[in-house]
């Protein structure tokens, strides 16, 4: 989990994170150099204080261009005792809202491109619980933090680490057979 927050130094300089997006870019091409197939997550605000269209469109930008496994996102919102929450130049909740919509969005299709990369591999799955939507179903995750879902039992599952062959590949799950070892 390497958080952003931002695609836009001015904005990172306005919320006084230290690093620039080249800077976060190199880190995450140096994990993907070494690591291809590693899950990167993060962290990215919408909406803060001053910020312009074009200042948001960097942060697609960066979404689009490294492709997150996972991105949490989140509208501004001012925190008491904050300098920021101070500052005059607040965005209106609409503005907030869009851009968040937008955001996830892209999130939500870039992740679906990269969970294709399991299709048709064999993961290992540590199997947490039922699946709450399908009672044939268990869920668990494989060593990348995908939640997946094969057919099993959770009385005899439960706590195992299970092999798992992927046929269906979604944007934050992944649905498989197991493999019997």
């Amino acid at each position: 989990h390497i958080p952003f927050q931002s695609g836009d130094n001015d904005i990172l300089k306005a919320m006084a994170r230290g690093y620039t997006h080249q800077k976060y870019r190199r880190i995450i091409n140096t994990i993907r150099e070494y690591m291809p197939d590693a899950s990167i997550s993060a962290d990215a605000i919408v909406g803060f204080p001053g910020e312009t269209e074009a200042q948001f469109e960097n942060t697609l930008k960066l979404v689009e261009d490294i492709g997150f496994d996972q991105l949490n996102t989140a509208a501004y919102s001012p925190r008491p005792g904050t300098p920021a929450a101070l500052w005059e130049n607040q965005l209106p909740e609409e503005v907030k809202c869009d851009r968040l919509q937008r955001l996830n969005h892209l999130v939500a299709v870039k992740a679906a491109e990269r969970s294709q990369r399991y299709l048709g591999r064999i993961e290992e799955v540590l199997v947490e619980d039922q699946n709450p939507k399908d009672n044939t179903q268990v869920m668990g995750r494989t060593k990348g933090n995908r939640l997946t879902f094969f057919t099993g039992d959770i009385n005899h599952l439960k706590g195992e680490l299970v092999l798992v062959k992927i046929t269906e590949a979604r944007a934050f799950s992944l649905t498989g057979e197991r493999v019997e070892e």
